[in-house]
């Protein structure tokens, strides 16, 4: 009797330890305010999930970058809303992201939709995005890949009415690495020609809960020109918390996020 307690005992704390570091999906909710220069401050509220074709191994890796290194195929969507004094915006993105089982190949898809409204002025700007890559991942931790993006844009004003729409090629690279005795995540990404947008980013794990981080970001289709300070802490191996500063040339932004996994 003895031994089959010590034994169920064992079982039960080895399925403990595998359920603690494993996990399949992930939700979010986020708010972010701008603040303006000249007035016209914002409030926009997300939600946020990812679901993961097989049960993602954390291991030993830092727990932000468990999905990357475990290459975990998922799908993903987010949802973005704000109405600010009669300026409504919806934004809704979705994707895929596929490691090639026993390859190191890899391809992702996403499109989305933003609508921007503005009834007493009798506005409507609707952008559809898209795009889609192929990579490869040359050694462990490192992500190379080649794509294309698009949009359309419609924009109707009282009477006034336009119609735009691009593709670019892009680039893209992230690589998990150790430096001395910490792990460290680069990423570089652009796209060349309607877009003309690039932006790079660094996170420093100080430990495999903690990040910092700095990224920057630049688009001159939309004006964009912004420079940003981040920070994420899981205080398990299911609750995080994140929260960025953004500053840009003519506003400031300020995010945060809350997400669960399970």
């Amino acid at each position: 009797m003895k031994k089959l307690a010590i034994l169920t005992a064992i079982v039960s704390a080895s399925v403990f330890s595998v359920s603690a570091q494993a996990y399949q999906a992930e939700v979010g909710g986020s708010y972010s305010y701008t603040d303006r220069d000249q007035g016209n401050d914002t409030h926009n509220f997300a939600v946020d999930g990812t679901y993961y074709f097989k049960p993602v191994q954390t291991r030993n890796s830092p727990l932000n970058e468990a999905a990357f290194l475990d290459r975990a195929s998922n799908v993903n969507a987010d949802l973005r809303y704000g109405d600010n004094k009669g300026t409504k915006d919806t934004n809704f993105n979705a994707g895929i992201e596929y490691f090639v089982p026993g390859t190191d190949f890899y391809v992702s898809g996403h499109a989305g939709r933003d609508e921007t409204k503005i009834n007493k002025i009798d506005y409507k700007n609707r952008v559809a995005t898209y795009g889609a890559e192929v990579g490869y991942l040359p050694t462990p931790g490192l992500l190379l890949a080649l794509g294309v993006t698009g949009y359309e844009q419609k924009l109707d004003q009282g009477n006034y009415r336009k119609k735009t729409d691009g593709a670019d090629p892009t680039v893209r690279a992230k690589y998990v690495t150790q430096v001395g005795n910490y792990d460290m995540n680069f990423e570089a990404a652009g796209a060349f020609g309607d877009l003309d947008e690039y932006s790079v980013r660094s996170d420093l794990y100080l430990d495999k809960t903690l990040s910092v981080g700095v990224d920057y970001y630049n688009n001159d289709l939309t004006k964009a020109d912004e420079w940003g300070v981040s920070a994420k802490k899981f205080f398990n191996q299911n609750v995080s918390l994140e929260g960025r500063a953004g500053f840009g040339d003519n506003d400031n932004t300020y995010s945060v996020r809350a997400a669960y996994r399970f």
